[in-house]
C-alpha cells in the first residue's frame, strides 16, 4: 500500500523523507531514482569510479584530522591519514592510483597548512535535519564552522572544475544544510562555502530567507512529483512509465547503467578513470 493511501482525513500530511542526493537523483532521471530508492532488491551497480575514490579519501582524511589532538594536527599527519584510507578502486592501474594518491596528498597538506588547528569546528560529518511544510530534510555536512555569532556550512570539493559563487548559491544540498544547521543546532546560519582543494579556492554565498524559500519550493515540487509517480505504480502503472528514463550523456557514467537498456543505448560507457584530468601538472 502506498504512502498516499495511508493518509486519513483530518490527519497531518505525511512528510516526505528527503536527502539532497535523493531529490537530485529524481530530478536528474526518475529511472535512476527508482533503481536507487524504490526497487527492492536494489539493482546491481556499475564499477567504482576513480574520481570518487579521490574524493572519499580526502573527505575521510579531513574528518580524521579534526579528530586528532590539537598538537598532532599537522600537514604531515593529514598526508599520513590520506595514505591510510586510500582506495585504488576505479583507477586504470596501480601506477595511476599511486600517482593520484600523491597528488591528492599534496592538495590536502596545502589545505590544512592554511587552517588554524586550534579553531575547533562545531561539527565534522555532522548529520542535520529540518522540516518544511511537505519535507523531512536531512543531510550530512562536511564541516560546520563558528564565525562570530553565526555558523558556516563548509563543503569540500575535489573535482577538476574550480567552484564558483553561483554554484554555491544554486546548490540545493548547501541550502538544505543551512536549514538543517539552523534547526538542529538552533543557531544562526546563512553562509555556505565550497572549499576546492585542487585550486585552493573558496566559493561562497550568503543565503537569505528568500533564497532558502526558493530552494524549498523546488525541493517540494520534486517530492510531489516523486509521490505522484509512486502512487501511479501503486495503482498499477508500469514502473518504467511512471519513472521514465531521461537519456543523455550522463548515462555513460550512471551507477545503474547495467540495469538500464535505455541508458546503454543512449551513449557508450566511459572508462572509470576518465574524469581524472590526466593533463594536469605532475603530482607533488
Amino acid at each position: 500500500m502506498g504512502s498516499a493511501q495511508l493518509e486519513m482525513p483530518g490527519m497531518p500530511r505525511r512528510l516526505f523523507p528527503a536527502t539532497p542526493s535523493k531529490l537530485a537523483a529524481f530530478a536528474d532521471c526518475p529511472r535512476r531514482y527508482r533503481h536507487g530508492y524504490v526497487d527492492r532488491p536494489t539493482p546491481p551497480k556499475g564499477p567504482a569510479w576513480a574520481h570518487n575514490s579521490v574524493g572519499s579519501g580526502v573527505h575521510a582524511a579531513l574528518r580524521s584530522w579534526w579528530e586528532l589532538p590539537v598538537p598532532k594536527r599537522t600537514p604531515a599527519a593529514a598526508r599520513q591519514l590520506l595514505y591510510s584510507v586510500w582506495s585504488s578502486a576505479g583507477f586504470r592501474d596501480a601506477e595511476q592510483a599511486d600517482r593520484w594518491r600523491a597528488r591528492a596528498a599534496g592538495w590536502l597538506t596545502d589545505y590544512v597548512a592554511g587552517l588554524d588547528p586550534t579553531d575547533e569546528p562545531v561539527g565534522t560529518e555532522r548529520q542535520v535535519a529540518a522540516t518544511t511544510e511537505r519535507l523531512a530534510l536531512s543531510g550530512r555536512v562536511d564541516r560546520i564552522d563558528q564565525r562570530g555569532d553565526e555558523l558556516v556550512v563548509v563543503d569540500y570539493k575535489t573535482g577538476r572544475a574550480v567552484c564558483t559563487d553561483d554554484e554555491a548559491r544554486g546548490s540545493p544540498a548547501l541550502a538544505a544544510y543551512v536549514l538543517g544547521v539552523r534547526r538542529t543546532l538552533r543557531r544562526p546560519c546563512n553562509r555556505v562555502e565550497l572549499h576546492h582543494l585542487p585550486s585552493g579556492t573558496v566559493a561562497a554565498f550568503e543565503h537569505t530567507d528568500r533564497s532558502l524559500a526558493n530552494h524549498v519550493r523546488r525541493a517540494e515540487d520534486i517530492a510531489a512529483d516523486i509521490a505522484t509517480a509512486t502512487a501511479a505504480v501503486d495503482a498499477g502503472e508500469d514502473p518504467d512509465v511512471a519513472f521514465p528514463a531521461v537519456p543523455g550523456r550522463q548515462c555513460s557514467w550512471c551507477d545503474f547503467r547495467p540495469s538500464c537498456p535505455t541508458g546503454q543505448a543512449a551513449t557508450p560507457p566511459r572508462e572509470t578513470w576518465s574524469f581524472l584530468p590526466e593533463d594536469d601538472a605532475p603530482a607533488p
